[in-house]
C-alpha cells in the first residue's frame, strides 16, 4: 500500500520570472497543468468591461503555429483529457489535464497561444457574438442575477459592483482604441513575471522543472506588476448587511485590512460553519425549527479584503437566525485554538489530496492553499471572528460537531490477503477461513473484478438494483435527501459516493479510498433501507439547471421501458433484484465487506440485461426546459452491441467532436453550448451530440446535425492518412491500464458488464481499437447518419415530421 502522506509540491522562482510549483505524485496517470495569470475582470480599463474575458477566449482561437484545429483544445480532446480556462476578479486562469505522453506537447501549445495569439478581426467579430449570447443567458438566469445582487449592500464604487460579464456594446472589436487597449492588456499581464504555472504528474521533479523551463521559454519575461488596490468594500461603517427573500436569507460579512493567513482562517471557518453533523451549528438551528439548510462560501478575496457569504433556508424570522448565529460563533471563538477541530480538518485535507486527480492537485497548488490551519491561521481566524462581533459570552448550550466516523479507518496492511509467513510468492495459499470467504463471495451476486491491481489505496464499489416498479419522486429524493449527511462525510474521508435513480432502477456508487469503504457501505445500507419516516409528501421541487442541462438529465430515464410507479420502499426493496461489482479491492477489504454484503437487500439478479432496441427508429421528445432559449441532444445508437462496433462508434466520436464544434459554434455561431461525446447511457453505447441557442429553433438545429452528419464520410476520406493513424493510436492510448485512472477503470469495467462484456475487456478494447482501417469507419459514419442503431432526440420546443415518431 503506497504512503498516505501526499508529497508538498516543490516551489521556486525561474530565471526569467516565471513562479512555478511542480507536484511529483508517482501513483497519477495523468499529468494537469494550472496556468494562473494575475489580471482579472477588475484590472480592465473601466472603459471596456468585459475585455479580460474576452481576450480568454480569444486564446483559444488559435496561432499561426497551431491552428484551431490543431491548438490546446482540440488536442487535449483528441487525447481523451480535460481543457478549460475561467477568468475570475483578479486572475484568469488556464488548466488542461492530460496522459504523461502527451503532457510536454499540451504544455508547447498552451505557452505558443498565450504568447503568440492571431486575434483578427474575423474571429474576434464571432467569438464577441458567442460572448453576447452568453451574456444574454446570463442576464436571464435566476441563479446569476441572484448572485449577483448579493454585492449590493457593497460600496457602489467598488468593482464587485460593476458590470464585468462583456457583451456587444463593450467590446467594440471595430475600434482602434478598443484594439490598443486590447492589445495593451495582452502586452502588460501575459509576461513571466505576472504568472505561477503549477503542475501535477508522475514525472520526477526535474522532469517537471525542465518541461516548465521550456514553457517559460516562449512567453515574454516581464516583472511583476502590482494590482491596484481597490477602494473600501462599504462606505459606511458597518461590516455586514443581509438580505431576505423568502424562503432565503442570505448575510454578508465584508472585511478589510484581513491578516496574511485569513485564507485558511476562512476556508476553515467555512468548513465547520457547514458541518451538518449533531452538534453543530445548523443541527440546532434545525431542531429548533430556524433553518433547513446553511452554506458558507468565501465570495471574494483580494488585497486583505474579503467577502463571506451565509445562506440560509429561512424558516424563522431573519433577527432570530442572525442572534442564534452570533451566539455560535462566540460559542466557536472560545474555543483554545481549536486544537481537535484543526487536527480533523488536516486529516480531511489529506483525504482530499488522496484522491485527487492531477488536474485537482494542479489547480490546488496554483490557489496556493494551505494544508490545514496553522499558528499564523489560528491568529488570523481570531480577528476574523473579531471582525464579525463574535464574543465569547454565548449563553446557547453549544457542543463542537461530533468526529466524522470514516476518518479514522486503519488502512489494511501491505501484504493484506497473505497468511502468516507467506510472501508474496505464496500469494495461492490460502488458510480455510479465506477459501470458506472467496466461496461466499463466488456465490453473492457481487462480482470482485480481478482486471485490475488490487495493491493501491484505491477502489470502487458498484451495487445495482432493478425494481418491480419505478420508485416515486418523492421517495427518491427522501432517499437522496437521507443520504446527504452521510455522502459528506464519506467525501471528507476520500469516498465519492452517490445513489441515483433511472426508471425502475437505483444504482449506489464509490469510488475513492478503500479503507473506509465496507463502513460507509454499512451505513449507507442501513440508511437506504430503513430512512426517516417522517417526510413530506409534497413534490419536491428540482433545482434549476440550463437547458441543455435539463435535457441531458432526463436522457437516461427515456433510454429504458415505462414502469408503474410505486412510493412503498419496503415493496420495492422485497421484489428487488440486484447485483455488484466490486474493482480495485484488496483481499482485506473484500474480506472486511463480507458481512456488510449479506445484508443488501433484494434477491440476487440473475437475468441478462437487455436493453430495449430503438434500430433504426428515431423518436423525439419535447421537454419543457422552463427557459427561452433552445436547446436540442440526439443522442445515436450504435447498431450492435458488439465490441468491434463500440470501438469504432468511439473513434467516430473521436474524429466529429472539433469539426463540429467548429461548424455549429464558430462559423454558423448557432450557441455557446455545442459539444459531442462518446456516451454509455443504460447499456446502449452511442454519441450524444447538444447545442443551446439563443435564436435558433430546435428544428433548425437538427438540420445543421443532420447536414454534418451527411458530410461525415466525406470528411473522414479527406483525413491524411498520418492523422488517421495518429488519431486511432491516441484513441486506443486512453483505454490502456497504464493511462486509465481507478475511477475511470472501473466505469468502464461497470459499463461493460452492463453489455455482457468478458473480463478482459479493458485488454481487448484497445486492441479492437488500433484493428480499425478507413473503410470500417466510413461504413460506421454511414451508419450514423443513417440512423441504423436509433436516434434519439430530446427537444426545449417543435415537433417534426416523419420518419420521426414523437414520444410523450
Amino acid at each position: 500500500m503506497p504512503a498516505l502522506n501526499p508529497p508538498r509540491p516543490h516551489t521556486e522562482t525561474l530565471a526569467n520570472g516565471l513562479r512555478v510549483t511542480l507536484r511529483h505524485a508517482p501513483d497519477l496517470k495523468r499529468c494537469a497543468a494550472a496556468l494562473r495569470v494575475s489580471a482579472g475582470s477588475h484590472d480592465v480599463p473601466l472603459a471596456w468591461p468585459g475585455l479580460a474575458h474576452f481576450l480568454e477566449h480569444l486564446l483559444f482561437l488559435g496561432t499561426e503555429r497551431f491552428p484551431a484545429g490543431q491548438g490546446l483544445m482540440a488536442y487535449v480532446q483528441g487525447h481523451g483529457g480535460q481543457v478549460n480556462a475561467r477568468t475570475s476578479e483578479r486572475t484568469t486562469d488556464f488548466f488542461f489535464e492530460l496522459p504523461p505522453q502527451a503532457f510536454a506537447a499540451g504544455l508547447e501549445r498552451l505557452s505558443d497561444m498565450l504568447a503568440h495569439p492571431c486575434m483578427n478581426l474575423d474571429d474576434q467579430q464571432r467569438e464577441r457574438e458567442v460572448l453576447h449570447a452568453e451574456f444574454v443567458a446570463w442576464s436571464q438566469d435566476e441563479k446569476a442575477q441572484q448572485q449577483l445582487a448579493l454585492f449590493d449592500g457593497l460600496s457602489p464604487s467598488h468593482p464587485l459592483r460593476g458590470f464585468h460579464a462583456g457583451n456587444r456594446d463593450s467590446l467594440p472589436v471595430q475600434q482602434l482604441t478598443f484594439q490598443q487597449a486590447l492589445k495593451d492588456f495582452h502586452q502588460q499581464f501575459y509576461r513571466t513575471g505576472q504568472m505561477t504555472l503549477s503542475m501535477a504528474g508522475p514525472q520526477s521533479i526535474e522532469e517537471l522543472k525542465q518541461m516548465a523551463q521550456s514553457f517559460s521559454a516562449a512567453i515574454p519575461a516581464g516583472a511583476n506588476i502590482p494590482q491596484v488596490a481597490p477602494v473600501p468594500l462599504m462606505e459606511s461603517s458597518q461590516t455586514s448587511y443581509q438580505q431576505v427573500n423568502e424562503p432565503r436569507l442570505d448575510l454578508l460579512f465584508a472585511f478589510e485590512s484581513l491578516l496574511p493567513s485569513s485564507a485558511q482562517a476562512l476556508a476553515f471557518l467555512c468548513h465547520w460553519l457547514n458541518a451538518a453533523k449533531p452538534g453543530g451549528l445548523l443541527a440546532e438551528l434545525r431542531s429548533r425549527g430556524l433553518a433547513e439548510h446553511l452554506n458558507a462560501r468565501l465570495l471574494y478575496q483580494f488585497a486583505g479584503q474579503a467577502v463571506l457569504h451565509i445562506e440560509l433556508t429561512q424558516a424563522a424570522p431573519a433577527s432570530a437566525i442572525r442572534e442564534k448565529l452570533l451566539d455560535w460563533l462566540g460559542f466557536f471563538a472560545s474555543q483554545p485554538d481549536w486544537a481537535r477541530l484543526r487536527e480533523e480538518y488536516a486529516t480531511v485535507l489529506e483525504r482530499q489530496q488522496q484522491v485527487s486527480s492531477a488536474l485537482e492537485l494542479a489547480r490546488r497548488d496554483s490557489e496556493q492553499l494551505e494544508d490545514g490551519l496553522s499558528g499564523e491561521g489560528v491568529v488570523a481566524l481570531k480577528d476574523i471572528l473579531k471582525k464579525i462581533g463574535a464574543v465569547d459570552n454565548f449563553i446557547g448550550e453549544w457542543q463542537l460537531p461530533t468526529p466524522n466516523p470514516f476518518l479514522h479507518v486503519e488502512a489494511p496492511a501491505q501484504n493484506a490477503g497473505l497468511i502468516r509467513g507467506q510472501t508474496s510468492k505464496h500469494r495461492g495459499l490460502r488458510t480455510f477461513a479465506q477459501d470458506r470467504s472467496r466461496s461466499r463471495r463466488e456465490n453473492s451476486p457481487m462480482q470482485f473484478s480481478q482486471a485490475l491491481p488490487d495493491n493501491t489505496a484505491q477502489g470502487a464499489i458498484y451495487l445495482h438494483w432493478r425494481l418491480e416498479s419505478k420508485p416515486h419522486t418523492r421517495l427518491q429524493y427522501h432517499l437522496e435527501n437521507g443520504l446527504q449527511s452521510l455522502r459528506e462525510d464519506a467525501r471528507q474521508a476520500g469516498v465519492d459516493v452517490s445513489f441515483s435513480a433511472s426508471g425502475n432502477e437505483w444504482l449506489l456508487k464509490m469510488t475513492g479510498l478503500q479503507a473506509p469503504m465496507p463502513t460507509v457501505l454499512e451505513h449507507a445500507l442501513k440508511a437506504l433501507t430503513t430512512p426517516d419516516r417522517d417526510f413530506s409528501q409534497e413534490e419536491p421541487k428540482s433545482p434549476a439547471l440550463i437547458p441543455i442541462k435539463h435535457l441531458l438529465k432526463a436522457l437516461p430515464d427515456l433510454c429504458l421501458e415505462r414502469s408503474a410507479v410505486s412510493g412503498d420502499l419496503q415493496q420495492l426493496w422485497s421484489s428487488a433484484r440486484w447485483e455488484g461489482l466490486a474493482v480495485g479491492l484488496s483481499a482485506h477489504t473484500q474480506a472486511a465487506l463480507g458481512m456488510t454484503l449479506s445484508r443488501v437487500p433484494g434477491v440476487a439478479d440473475t437475468q441478462p440485461s437487455t436493453p430495449p432496441s430503438i434500430n433504426s427508429q428515431r423518436l423525439w421528445t419535447t421537454l419543457d426546459t422552463g427557459s427561452s432559449e433552445h436547446a436540442l441532444v440526439l443522442f445515436c445508437q450504435a447498431a450492435t452491441q458488439d465490441i468491434c462496433e463500440e470501438a469504432v462508434w468511439r473513434l467516430l466520436a473521436l474524429v466529429c467532436q472539433t469539426p463540429i464544434y467548429q461548424r455549429l459554434r464558430v462559423e454558423l455561431q448557432l450557441g455557446y453550448a455545442v459539444f459531442s461525446a462518446l456516451r454509455q447511457i443504460q447499456g446502449q453505447t452511442g454519441i450524444v451530440f447538444g447545442v443551446q441557442s439563443p435564436g435558433t429553433a430546435p428544428l433548425k438545429l437538427l438540420e445543421h446535425m443532420e447536414r454534418f452528419l451527411s458530410d461525415l464520410p466525406a470528411m473522414i476520406s479527406g483525413i491524411e492518412e498520418a492523422t488517421f493513424i495518429a488519431q486511432r493510436q491516441a484513441l486506443s492510448d486512453q483505454f490502456k491500464e497504464a493511462a486509465l485512472p481507478l475511477a475511470q477503470a472501473a466505469e468502464l469495467l461497470w459499463q461493460g458488464k452492463q453489455v455482457g462484456r468478458s473480463s478482459d475487456y479493458l485488454t481487448q478494447l484497445p486492441l479492437s481499437i488500433l484493428t480499425i482501417d478507413r473503410a470500417a469507419l466510413l461504413a460506421a459514419a454511414h451508419r450514423l447518419s443513417n440512423a441504423e442503431g436509433g436516434w434519439r432526440c430530446l427537444a426545449s420546443s417543435s415537433e417534426p415530421q416523419a420518419p420521426w415518431q414523437v414520444t410523450k
